[in-house]
C-alpha cells in the first residue's frame, strides 16, 4: 500500500478537528446567479459533419477527420467519431470537446448517449457555465443532462491553468439541477499546500446558499485567549435558515450560539424577523471572579414585524442578557460593548385613510458599567402607551389640521409612577406661491396626570392646557452662476419663523419622558424646545435662517450653505428641574456647509457657536475623498464643550500590486485615548481573498479588548477565518468596497 504523503497526513489529521464525521462543509453566497433549466428538445435533429463520412445508413455512421454532431444544445468534436443512429448515441476518439448547456469538457475519449444524456469521457478537462469553475479528472461519468461525477479529480473556481486553490477528491458529483456539488475524500489545496482535508464536502454550484457546516473560525481575543467557532448552517427554505454557533472559548468554556431568519407573505401581508441566543451553561472565568453569583450566562436578540391586515399590522422588539457584564465580555464591537439600557417592546399599529393607532408596551432592563462609579439612568417602562394621529392636508378652502392623543401610563421602580393624557388639536393654512411661503398655526398641548403615592406625597391629579401661535414664512430667489466652469443655478432662501406661548407654571409636573432637545437647524424650526410632552416651553421669539444652493443642470445639490440663530422676545422661564429662566436674548448661531465640491471630494460640517462668551459650543467636519474604485479617505472632527472631542480617521487603500491596507482609528483628545481602533491588510487575487488585521476598542470606562483575526476566502467555495473581518471593515469605514464583490455576501 503507498504511504500517504506528510502534508497530506497532516491536513486530514487536522480535519479531525475541524469537520464532524462526514457532514459537508458550507459555502453560501446572499445573492446567487440565475440559470435557466436545462432542458433539450428530443425531437431537435441531429447534425453529423466530417470530412469522411461512411457506414451503414439508418445504423451506423463512421466520421473521418473534424467530425462534429450537434444535437440542439449538444455539441461534440473530435478527430474521429462513431454515431449509432438506433441508439442515438455517439463515441469519439482523439482530441475531443464537448459543449453541453454553456458546460465545455475537453478529454480523449467520450461516450455519449444524446436522448438520455448518459455516458462518460476519458481524461477530461472542464469548465462548468456556473461560478466559471473548472478541473481535470481520470474520467467523468455523465449521469443524465444535470448530473455529472468526476472521479479522481480537481475542482477550483480559478480561472488559470495552475489555480491558486483547488479541491481534489476521490468522486466529486456536479448536479446542475439541483445545484449542489459533493465530494468523498477531499483535500483543499491552496497554492499546492493542502489546508484542510475533510471526509466528505458540499457547496453550491452557483454560490446559493446550502445547508452544512460552515468553515472553523478559530481566533484570540484580550480577554477570552483563543477561541474555536464551528457553525452549522440550516437552510430550511429560500426565506428561512438557522445557524448554530458552538464555540469553544479557552478561558471561560463552551458557548453556543442560534441565528434564526425568516421572512415571507401571508393573506394579510409580509413578515420577517430574527432571533439570535448565546448560551454559556457554566463560564469558569466569572465564577471565579464571581463565586457569590451565578455562572450561568445568555443573551437574547429578537425582532419581528407582520403585517394582519393591509391596515393592521404587530412587531416586538427584545433585547436581554444575564448579567451587567456580558457586553464587555462578549462583545466584538464597540457599538455591543456599549448598549447598557436593553429594550423589550410589543406593539401593533392600526391604521385608516387619514388617521393611525399605535399601542405599545416597553420595558427596558439597565446593565450598569461595572468599571464606572456614574450609573446607567432607567427609563419608565411604558405600560402601556397608546398613540393616536389624524390629519387632513388643503380641506375647506385650503386648511391643514392635526390631531394627536397619547395616554400613557409610566412606571419606574424608584421614582413617581402616574398615567398621563395628552391631546394635541392644531390648524394650519398654508398660503404658497412660486418663490414663498406663509403659514399660519394654531395648536393646543392639553394634558392631564393621575399621579400615584410616592414616599410622603399623596395621589394627585393635575392638568394644563397651554396654547400656541406660530408663523413660519420664507422666500426663495434664483439667478444663474458659473461655478469652475460649470452653469449652475444658486438659491437664496431666507426664512423667518415666529412662535408665541404663554407661560404656565409646569414645575410641578413630573419629568416622565422629557428633556430639553438638541440646538441644531431642525429643531430651530419646532415650536416646542424639549422633546416629550412633560415640558411645554414658554415662547415669544423668533428663528431667522438664511440658506443657499447651487444646483447643477440636473438639479442636483452640490453646495448648501445655511446660516440660523433664534432671537427671544422675553426670558424662558420653563425649563425641567429649575425655577430659574433663563435670560438671553439671543440663541446660539448656527453655521452649516456640505456638498460635492468634485466629483472625487464630499464634505459636511456644522457648527454652533455663542456670542456671548465667544466660544463654539459644538463643531463636526467630516471630508471624504474617493478618487476610484476601492479607494477612499475618511476624515471627521467632532466637539461637544464639556462632553467629547474625537478625531476619527479611515481609509481603504492600495498598497502594491494586489495589496489593500485599511485602518481605522478614534481618537479622544479630551482623555487622550484611543476609543476604536482597526488595522488590517488584504490581498485580492483572481479566485480568493487574504485578510488579516486587529481590532481594538473600549468595553468599559477602564477596559479595552483586542481582538485578532485573518481570513482567506475562496471565491466560490466558502470562508475560511477568523471572527468577522469583512463585517467589521464594512461597518467601520464608510465607503468601504469589498474586494470581491462577485462572490458571496
Amino acid at each position: 500500500m503507498t504511504r500517504m504523503p506528510k502534508l497530506q497526513r497532516l491536513a486530514y489529521a487536522l480535519s479531525a478537528i475541524f469537520t464532524v464525521s462526514a457532514l459537508p462543509l458550507h459555502a453560501y453566497a446572499q445573492t446567487p446567479k440565475q440559470r435557466a433549466p436545462r432542458v433539450e428538445d428530443k425531437t431537435a435533429p441531429t447534425v453529423l459533419m466530417a470530412e469522411d463520412i461512411s457506414g451503414r445508413p439508418e445504423r451506423e455512421i463512421v466520421l473521418q477527420r473534424d467530425a462534429e454532431v450537434i444535437k440542439d444544445k449538444t455539441k461534440v468534436k473530435s478527430d474521429t467519431a462513431c454515431f449509432r443512429q438506433v441508439e442515438n448515441e455517439v463515441q469519439a476518439e482523439g482530441d475531443v470537446k464537448i459543449w453541453r448547456f454553456g458546460d465545455y469538457f475537453t478529454g480523449d475519449e467520450l461516450k455519449l448517449n444524446l436522448d438520455s444524456g448518459q455516458g462518460y469521457m476519458l481524461n477530461p478537462t472542464y469548465k462548468l457555465e456556473a461560478n466559471h469553475a473548472q478541473g481535470k479528472a481520470e474520467r467523468i461519468n455523465f449521469i443524465n443532462e444535470d448530473e455529472a461525477q468526476v472521479v479522481n479529480g480537481t475542482y477550483s473556481t480559478c480561472q488559470s491553468v495552475t489555480p491558486d486553490w483547488y479541491l481534489r477528491s476521490d468522486t466529486l458529483n456536479l448536479d446542475s439541477g439541483r445545484d449542489v456539488g459533493t465530494a468523498s475524500k477531499t483535500l483543499i489545496y491552496f497554492k499546492d499546500v493542502p489546508i484542510l482535508g475533510t471526509p466528505a464536502l458540499s457547496f453550491s454550484l452557483s454560490g446559493a446558499r446550502r445547508s452544512g457546516w460552515l468553515s472553523p473560525t478559530p481566533g484570540f481575543g484580550s480577554k477570552n485567549g483563543p477561541e474555536l467557532v464551528v457553525p452549522y448552517y440550516f437552510n430550511i427554505a429560500p426565506n428561512r435558515d438557522l445557524t448554530l454557533y458552538p464555540k469553544l472559548i479557552g478561558n471561560r468554556g463552551l458557548q453556543v450560539g442560534a441565528l434564526a431568519r425568516y421572512m415571507g407573505e401571508t393573506d394579510g401581508g409580509l413578515y420577517r424577523g430574527e432571533t439570535y441566543v448565546e448560551v454559556m451553561p457554566r463560564d469558569r472565568a466569572y465564577a471565579e471572579a464571581n463565586p457569590d453569583k451565578k455562572s450561568d450566562r445568555w443573551m437574547v436578540r429578537s425582532n419581528h414585524t407582520q403585517d394582519i391586515t393591509p391596515d393592521w399590522a404587530y412587531s416586538w422588539n427584545v433585547r436581554a442578557a444575564s448579567d451587567d457584564n456580558y457586553p464587555n465580555d462578549f462583545s466584538k464591537t464597540v457599538a455591543n460593548s456599549t448598549e447598557r439600557q436593553l429594550l423589550r417592546e410589543l406593539r401593533t399599529d392600526y391604521h385608516g385613510d387619514i388617521w393611525t393607532l399605535t399601542a405599545r408596551v416597553q420595558k427596558y432592563q439597565v446593565l450598569q458599567d461595572p468599571d464606572s462609579t456614574t450609573p446607567v439612568p432607567r427609563p419608565y417602562d411604558r405600560l402601556p402607551a397608546v398613540n393616536f394621529h389624524a390629519a387632513q392636508y388643503d380641506v375647506a378652502g385650503g386648511f391643514d389640521w392635526a390631531f394627536d392623543s397619547e395616554l400613557t401610563r409610566f412606571y419606574h421602580p424608584t421614582l413617581i409612577n402616574g398615567t398621563r393624557l395628552v391631546a394635541i388639536p392644531q390648524v394650519s393654512y398654508p398660503i404658497i406661491g412660486p418663490s414663498y411661503f406663509i403659514t399660519p398655526k394654531v395648536m393646543v398641548n392639553a394634558a392631564t396626570y393621575s399621579l400615584d403615592a410616592y414616599n410622603t406625597q399623596s395621589s394627585e391629579n393635575m392638568s394644563r392646557a397651554i396654547p400656541t401661535f406660530s408663523l413660519d414664512s420664507g422666500l426663495v430667489f434664483e439667478r444663474d452662476v458659473t461655478w469652475r466652469g460649470k452653469q449652475m443655478t444658486q438659491t437664496l432662501e431666507p426664512r423667518l419663523f415666529y412662535v408665541y406661548t404663554p407661560y404656565r407654571d409646569q414645575s410641578r409636573f413630573p419629568t416622565f419622558d422629557t428633556d430639553a432637545a438638541s440646538f441644531n437647524f431642525s429643531q430651530i424650526f419646532s415650536e416646542n424646545r424639549f422633546v416629550g410632552s412633560d415640558r411645554i416651553g414658554d415662547a415669544n421669539q423668533l428663528t431667522a435662517a438664511l440658506t443657499s444652493r447651487f444646483l447643477d443642470a440636473n438639479g442636483a445639490e452640490m453646495l448648501r450653505l445655511a446660516f440660523g440663530q433664534r432671537f427671544y422676545f422675553r426670558d424662558q422661564q420653563v425649563q425641567l428641574d429649575s425655577s430659574t429662566p433663563v435670560v438671553d436674548s439671543r440663541s446660539d448661531i448656527l453655521l452649516a456647509a456640505t456638498g460635492r465640491i468634485s466629483d472625487t471630494w464630499t464634505f459636511d460640517s456644522a457648527v454652533q457657536y455663542n456670542q456671548a462668551d465667544k466660544s463654539v459650543v459644538s463643531q463636526s467636519y467630516s471630508a471624504q475623498w474617493v478618487p476610484g474604485a476601492k479607494k477612499v479617505l475618511n476624515l471627521s472632527y467632532r466637539y461637544l464643550r464639556d462632553s467629547f472631542k474625537n478625531v476619527e480617521l479611515s481609509s481603504q487603500w492600495p498598497i502594491f500590486d494586489r495589496w489593500y491596507g485599511v485602518g481605522r482609528i478614534n481618537y479622544s483628545m479630551l482623555t487622550k485615548k484611543i476609543l476604536e481602533s482597526l488595522v488590517g491588510l488584504e490581498y485580492n487575487a483572481d479566485c480568493w481573498v487574504f485578510r488579516t488585521g486587529a481590532q481594538r476598542f473600549v468595553t468599559t470606562s477602564t477596559k479595552q479588548s483586542t481582538q485578532i483575526f485573518f481570513q482567506l476566502e475562496l471565491n466560490g467555495l466558502s470562508h475560511l477565518g477568523v471572527g468577522s473581518p469583512l463585517e467589521a471593515m464594512k461597518s467601520t469605514i464608510p465607503g468601504y468596497q469589498r474586494l470581491n464583490d462577485g462572490y458571496g455576501r
